[in-house]
């Protein structure tokens, strides 16, 4: 028996042996409990991936807009096998035109006779994914859906073949434009479920040749399984039973089921070495303690202006496109210990799991003969998750003996990797390789302290592989320019610009031949199916949430008669699932002809107001000038208004906008803080 770590001499290993056999535990470094793996009586529930979710919403925003090669490096970590995370699955937002979380995605129908298949970069992720790991899981799920759906109701289950027929139109446009396999999809995230809409979706997807999509019910609580074990044809119909933030636990109605059962959103905490924890935790004790064959983490990467909701809240960091910098956080390798040495397909083992000391661990083989072992033994105050609450729990330092049974008797050496999460320093060993652990005669021991994560294996293909450093940080740039005179942009949206609620888009403008040719354009006009409560009016965010002086300048083109209107603003201090209370500097102008000046989204709270001259149909060009506590507007180069006294908020980002859901367009976009 080889002991890791820490050493005994022959006679006290002959003890160990001894005691270890008859039950007893070791006295000091610790706790002593030996674990039996075997496989000759059989094996446990089938393992299905570790993978994150892009979107819910907006959460791969800024991603797409890094320059070569630091946007590939960031991907490889994500997706690329045997390199950094290695995820299995990918799960994506189908965008519905509204508020998501941190942002709103774009529809591939805004309207019922609307259909555009290269809209956001969901598209686009996806096949990343697939270029760098072929055998990828992907899942498609809405947050929500565009208002045609509901046709006038905020609901889209009154009609679900008309919702299903939209569903149904992403998962065929992915294959016919983008050649996406889409393996699972979802119902409607952390919502209501209807159990004739899931019927009618699996009728319709068998229908049309596209039984290998399995569906997964309902991404919220275990509610659903509760039907399901009365309603046969909705049992059949669900291929998954998909929980959202469970806390390791499941209930007995979905084990009734006998289905896969999944986390199928979970961990959603700031990605520091807490957060670290929590997932290295919740990996292994969703399947210790709730037969959970998948976790699937909110979200991928948090490349999304961290003052947003949940700032930081991925994977890895990638939040600076204008700078190239990013950064691999400790969740990446927490992640790696388990994906770089199991795939869908293996096994889990029946083994209890948990720890005598506190902690767990898992087993799981490929059926030929391979074996992996993953242990963590995360602190209760090192391993919070945002949700749901943890109760308290000891973890101490242990040795733990392990007895290889049945196939896995024979084997003679297991690769070992290994990280230490430090919280009273920035020392922190990250998915480090030991030297192998030499089994003996069917036995091994290790001895563990508390924060640290295991795997041992046969596989010997794992390499924590590195990029270059990428650049360093840097504020978003001072003075920015936008004139979106781009005439075959590679995704819909302009870069660093965030969608709050409506969506922004590239237009080629073919009713005006000279300088407004090539505009950004809002393009919802109708208020979708929302998930949380969208603003009434249309705006995105951009550039440095900590300016406090600046001067925003562009270019608007009011559509609508009579009522239209649009906005530029400076220090908005709100977005998300926050959007409604949004505060700023709001300068408004109208097709009446009159303008205001608010201090909030709602238009509410009339700083300023008057006369303006604007009409529909026809470019002028708004300044808004920020100073101190004075704010002054100007109309095509000319003073509207000016000395308007500003107290809150005192520092925000940038942003442009619509009075409510409709078409408006804008151009020559420039803020230059100081």
């Amino acid at each position: 028996m080889e002991v890791v770590r820490r050493s005994l001499c022959p006679a006290a290993l002959l003890c160990a042996w001894l005691l270890l056999g008859s039950g007893w535990g070791l006295g000091p470094p610790g706790i002593g409990a030996a674990y039996v793996l075997d496989d000759a009586g059989g094996l446990g529930r089938e393992f299905d991936g570790i993978g994150a979710i892009s979107g819910g919403g907006a959460t791969s925003r800024l991603l797409v807009n890094y320059q070569e090669p630091y946007r590939s490096q960031i991907l490889d970590y994500l997706f690329k096998p045997n390199f950094g995370a290695s995820l299995h699955i990918l799960k994506v937002e189908i965008g519905g035109d509204g508020q998501s979380t941190d942002g709103t995605e774009p529809s591939h129908m805004h309207y019922e006779n609307d259909e555009n298949y290269f809209r956001g970069y969901e598209w686009w992720l996806m096949k990343e994914a697939k270029k760098r790991n072929p055998q990828i899981k992907l899942i498609g799920l809405p947050w929500t859906f565009p208002s045609w759906i509901g046709k006038g109701e905020n609901w889209p289950y009154d009609y679900p073949h008309v919702t299903v027929y939209y569903i149904i139109s992403w998962i065929l446009g992915a294959k016919r434009y983008h050649d996406l396999d889409i393996d699972y999809i979802g119902i409607w995230n952390e919502r209501a479920f209807n159990s004739k809409y899931i019927k009618v979706l699996r009728q319709s997807l068998d229908k049309l040749g596209l039984s290998n999509i399995g569906i997964i019910a309902a991404d919220g609580d275990w509610n659903v399984s509760k039907e399901m074990v009365v309603d046969p044809y909705l049992n059949d119909a669900v291929q998954v039973v998909g929980a959202h933030y469970p806390g390791t636990k499941t209930v007995p109605n979905a084990l009734l089921t006998q289905k896969k059962l999944w986390a199928s959103e979970d961990y959603s905490t700031f990605n520091d070495e807490v957060g670290a924890g929590c997932w290295a935790r919740i990996l292994n004790q969703n399947y210790v303690n709730g037969n959970m064959t998948s976790t699937i983490a909110w979200n991928l990467v948090a490349s999304y202006y961290e003052e947003l909701p949940f700032g930081r809240c991925g994977l890895m960091t990638a939040q600076e496109p204008w700078s190239g910098h990013y950064k691999v956080e400790a969740p990446i390798w927490i992640t790696a210990h388990t994906t770089q040495f199991t795939q869908p397909g293996w096994s889990y083992l029946q083994v209890d799991g948990h720890l005598e000391g506190g902690g767990s661990f898992v087993a799981l083989t490929d059926g030929l003969g391979n074996l992996t072992i993953i242990i963590e033994t995360m602190t209760h105050n090192h391993s919070k998750c945002i949700r749901p609450p943890l109760p308290h729990f000891r973890v101490s330092p242990q040795r733990a003996t392990f007895y290889l049974r049945g196939s896995f008797y024979f084997l003679k050496t297991l690769q070992v990797w290994h990280s230490r999460l430090s919280f009273e320093s920035a020392n922190s060993s990250l998915f480090e390789q030991l030297h192998p652990v030499k089994v003996w005669r069917g036995s091994f021991s290790l001895d563990l302290d508390v924060d640290e994560v295991y795997t041992l294996t046969t596989l010997k293909t794992g390499r924590k592989c590195s990029c270059p450093e990428p650049p360093p940080p840097q504020p978003f740039p001072s003075n920015y320019k936008d004139d979106f005179n781009i005439r075959n942009p590679p995704f819909s949206e302009a870069p660093n610009f965030a969608d709050q609620t409506g969506v922004f888009e590239y237009f080629v403008n073919g009713s005006d031949p000279g300088d407004h040719v090539f505009t950004l354009r809002q393009v919802v006009i109708q208020r979708p199916i929302t998930w949380v409560s969208d603003a009434d009016q249309t705006i995105s965010i951009i550039g440095n949430f900590q300016w406090v002086n600046l001067t925003v300048t562009c270019d608007i083109y009011i559509e609508r008669p009579l009522d239209g209107g649009v906005f530029i603003a400076g220090r908005v201090d709100n977005g998300g699932i926050y959007v409604r209370r949004t505060k700023g500097v709001f300068f408004w102008v109208y097709a009446d002809g009159t303008y205001r000046v608010t201090s909030d989204l709602a238009g509410e709270e009339i700083l300023m107001k008057g006369l303006s001259g604007v009409r529909h149909n026809a470019w002028h060009t708004l300044t808004l000038n920020i100073q101190g506590t004075s704010a002054s507007g100007l109309l095509n180069g000319y003073p509207l208004w000016e000395n308007v006294t500003i107290s809150q908020p005192s520092n925000g980002w940038a942003a442009i906008g619509t009075r409510s859901f409709e078409f408006a367009q804008f151009d020559n976009f420039h803020v230059e803080a100081r």
